[in-house]
This record gives C-alpha cells, structure tokens and sequence, in this order.
C-alpha cells in the first residue's frame, strides 16, 4: 500500500520525488555522468520509446490497483476457504511438559505395511522449535512422517508444542535433555537403535544430541540444518539477525517468551515481495483444486507458530545469527562445545540449493564438517524438500534408501 502512491510520485512531474539529483539528466561538460541516475535512465528510455508521460502514469496506476486487488482476493479466498487440517495426527504415546511424541507405525492403510512399520528401524523426526512439527504430516497428500512408514521405517515425530510453565526458563541445554529423554523412550519401547532426523533448527538440536549419544544410534540425518550463519550476510540469515537484533531485549524485558508475531514479522523481511506473489497466484487457483488447499494447508501451518522461550531466543539469536557461535565452535550444550566433526557415525545431510531460509552455504559448511555424511543437493526450496511434487523422488525415497542400508543387521 506504501509503495503504490510512492512508486506513482516518482513519475509525477510536479513531484519532488521524480526530480533527479542534478538539474537535469542531459550529459556533463565532458560526456555521460559518472553517476548516472536511475531515474533519469528510466526517463530518457521512456522518452526514446515514445512514451507519453501521462499514459504511462495511468498504465502503473491501472497495474498497480489490479496487482493490488488480486491481492486482496487471494487473502479473502484464503480466509474464507473452508479447508481445515483435523484427524490426521497419531495420539501422544509419550509427554514431558509441553512436548509430546506420536508414533506413525500404524499410520499405513495396508495391514502389512502397518506391520512392516512397526518392526521397521525407527527414525525420531525433530522439528523446529518455532513452528508446529506438523510440516513433517501436512496433509493427507503432503506427508513425510506417514510415507516413511509406508516404507518401511518407524517415524516417531518430537511435538514440541508451545512453551509452558516447564518450559519458561529453558536454554537450549534444557532442550536437548528433554530430546534425549525422548530419545530413551524410544529406544526402550522399540528394543533397537534409532535413527535422529532433525529439520532446520531441529537439526542443530539433533547434531548436540548426537554428539552426546552417538553410541546408541543407528544414524544422523540433517535437512537444510544452517551451520555457518555468516557464510552468505546478504542473504536470509544476515537479514532476520538483522530484523530480529533491535528488538529482542525490549521484547524480553516485557514478555517470558519471544512472542511468535514477532518472529513471523521478522521471518517476512527475508522476502517481502513474496507475500504479494503467493497471493495474487491463490486468487487465480479454483477453490477447490489441490494447489488450492495446499496453499491453505501450508498457510495455515505458517501462521501457527510458537512462541521462543526467553533464554533459548537469546541463545540462537544472538548467537547462532548475531555471533555465529556454532561455526565459530563457541555454540555449547551442557558446557560442551558442540563440534560436527566427532560426530563419527553415518549420516545423510539435504542441501536444498533453493533454500531462501537457510542458505546452501550454511547448511554445506555442516556436511563438509561431519566425517561420514553422504550429501544430497536438490534443486528444492526449504519446505518444498518436505512437502513438494519432486520431494519424494528427490528426497524422501533417496532417504529411505539410506535409512534400510545404514540400519540393516543392526539391532
């Protein structure tokens, strides 16, 4: 909305805005201008072209009130669409404060697949603290956790869920413990060594516990976990911490928890004009067309975050965006520095190279730390690796592959 009158200013000719920072765009004494307007470009090539200024302030105005309009189609056709995700997760089979974990052995519709999955190697699936676990069982059609047991394996899904009285003061440390507690849980009920999968910031939570109990598991697998959050400032990473740095001990000093609107706003600078995209796209989809309620399921998931405890806010803000604290070996757990390179057992990392949130060259400098990983880099973005058309072949059954061979003859 700020941009449209704005972006019609500049091509007023009564307008401050439209005027260039010399007197005029014609060339200097001694040829071109060394430092040519941008503007003035733009109007010596509209005026080459013929272009009456008049007519082309009325065909920005026109574009811009449709782009505008479509736009708000697409949020009122989201609001009012009737799709909602219900029934599609397993009860909890274990709890510990706010988190619980589900079990999607019996997820298969086939008997003997259910069977299979419930013999199968199990595989704790770890998300990110600040959005639901459900991104790994999106919908029916757009399902991770049920797939892999539709293969074969036993994905047990960490639900972190919002933090609680419990989890108030909790650091990163208190995380992990919990995890390794689920961990256990896992290992005692199915009777062999696990596989841990951990998604973005579930990942750098996986590789500390993987560190601190790689002797009883199976296998480590990383998607589009960041690593080196320094590695590319320009990009996504540089521009949350930055978006994020401001406001972080304000925000503290008044709430418990980094609240989740925050972190949706700050999460919106990495790609504003994306925004209006996905929208104007949904006003042009048939309501009740699959692309339809993808993009309501996937909206949904979006606006359904959680909120940062307090500690854990400071902790990976500050210091993984801010200092870069894991690449730099300062990023501790339990008093340990949390370092890749001794986590000695197999492992399978996804570099997404389209990733916008977590950049390929983050996430690369982890693969290229960890001694036994086998590194996959699909031309995928960073939710697209889980619930995209081209996930499976490029990801999912590419992991499965690995989790049947690494798992195989172990107990």
């Amino acid at each position: 909305m700020m941009t449209w009158p704005l972006g019609l200013s500049a091509w007023n000719s009564a307008s401050p805005f439209s005027k260039p920072r010399s007197a005029d765009c014609s060339p200097g004494p001694d040829g071109p201008r060394a430092d040519p307007d941008p503007l003035c470009d733009l109007l010596e090539k509209a005026r080459d072209a013929g272009v009456e200024p008049g007519a082309f302030v009325r065909a920005v105005d026109a574009e811009a009130r449709r782009r505008l309009g479509a736009f708000l189609d697409g949020v009122e056709g989201y609001r009012s669409h009737d799709y909602h995700r219900a029934g599609l997760d397993p009860p909890p089979v274990w709890r510990q404060g706010s988190t619980v974990l589900r079990d999607f052995s019996d997820t298969p519709a086939e008997p003997e697949r259910r069977a299979r999955a419930r013999v199968g190697p199990p595989i704790l699936l770890v998300p990110s603290l600040i959005n639901r676990g459900y991104i790994l069982n999106l919908s029916q059609r757009r399902a991770f956790a049920p797939y892999l047991a539709w293969r074969g394996l036993r994905p047990i899904l960490v639900d972190w869920g919002a933090p609680g009285a419990a989890e108030r003061e909790f650091t990163l440390t208190d995380y992990v413990a919990r995890l390794e507690a689920a961990l256990e849980f896992v290992r005692e009920t199915t009777g062999r060594a696990p596989i841990l999968l951990g998604y973005c910031m579930g990942g750098l939570l996986s590789l500390a516990l993987a560190q601190r109990r790689q002797a009883v598991l199976a296998g480590l697998v990383l998607l589009a976990t960041p690593w080196d959050f320094h590695a590319d400032r320009a990009a996504a990473q540089g521009r949350l911490a930055t978006a994020l740095a401001p406001w972080i001990d304000p925000v503290l000093e008044v709430h418990e928890n980094l609240p989740v609107d925050l972190l949706q706003a700050a999460f919106a600078t990495i790609d504003p004009p994306s925004i209006g995209r996905k929208f104007r796209g949904f006003a042009n989809l048939g309501p009740r067309s699959a692309a339809a309620r993808h993009f309501v399921a996937m909206e949904d998931w979006l606006n359904d975050g959680v909120p940062l405890a307090g500690a854990v806010a400071s902790e990976t803000l500050r210091g993984w965006y801010g200092d870069n604290t894991t690449a730099r070996g300062r990023w501790c757990v339990d008093g340990e520095p949390v370092r890749p390179e001794s986590v000695t057992i197999p492992a399978f990392v996804v570099v997404p190279q389209r990733d916008r949130i977590v950049p390929a060259v983050s996430a690369r400098a982890l693969a290229r730390a960890l001694p036994r990983a086998e590194v996959r880099e699909p031309l995928l973005g960073h939710v697209g690796m889980i619930t995209g058309r081209r996930a499976v072949a490029l990801v999912h059954d590419p992991l499965v592959r690995w989790a049947l061979k690494t798992t195989r003859g172990k107990a």
